[in-house]
């Protein structure tokens, strides 16, 4: 316990995924399975993020830390210009977060910013919110709090999500 009474490592449950950045996904996905020998456990298009999203897991089966492939769905989606400006690459880390809310409502008592002032609908059913990353030493860090309890893993499913909110704009 720190002598604010808070415990910093109460917050984070356990790293979620790391996000990475690619201009086509099924050329990631192909990628991904069949050289690096990952497995496909989720997809699904997220019209609200403008992505189309592709977990994938290791052939060991954790289900609890994954890589996202995330691509974006039109030119115009803010991913497109954080591939414009950056490359293909690692875009984001997430963790997961036993209640997205109290995370941000405590990250924001420590003075960083998050990028919705409410979560938003994210992957597999979940909430999430980010980290903005001038505050967060230049990454995009992205509090997940997964629909089954922050234990559960992914399941394998496709799927898409319809939902009219925006994106982040920017992680730089």
């Amino acid at each position: 316990m720190k002598p604010d009474g808070h415990d910093a490592g109460m917050i984070l449950f356990s790293i979620d995924h790391v996000g990475i950045a690619v201009a086509d996904l099924q050329a990631g996905i192909d990628f991904h399975t069949s050289v690096l020998g990952l497995r496909l456990a989720h997809r699904e298009d997220s019209p609200e993020h403008q992505v189309s999203e592709a977990v994938l897991q290791t052939a060991g089966g954790d289900s609890n830390a994954a890589v996202q492939l995330v691509a974006p769905l039109s030119e115009n989606s803010p991913l497109a210009r954080f591939l414009a400006r950056t490359g293909a690459g690692i875009q984001h880390l997430a963790f997961r977060v036993s209640d997205v809310e109290s995370a941000a409502a405590e990250y924001r008592r420590r003075g960083l910013r998050l990028l919705y002032d409410a979560p938003k609908p994210g992957i597999r059913g979940s909430r999430i919110n980010f980290i903005h990353p001038k505050d967060a030493g230049g990454v995009l860090i992205e509090l997940v709090e997964v629909a089954d309890g922050p234990d559960q893993g992914y399941r394998d499913t496709v799927r898409t999500r319809q939902s009219g909110t925006s994106p982040p704009e920017d992680n730089s």
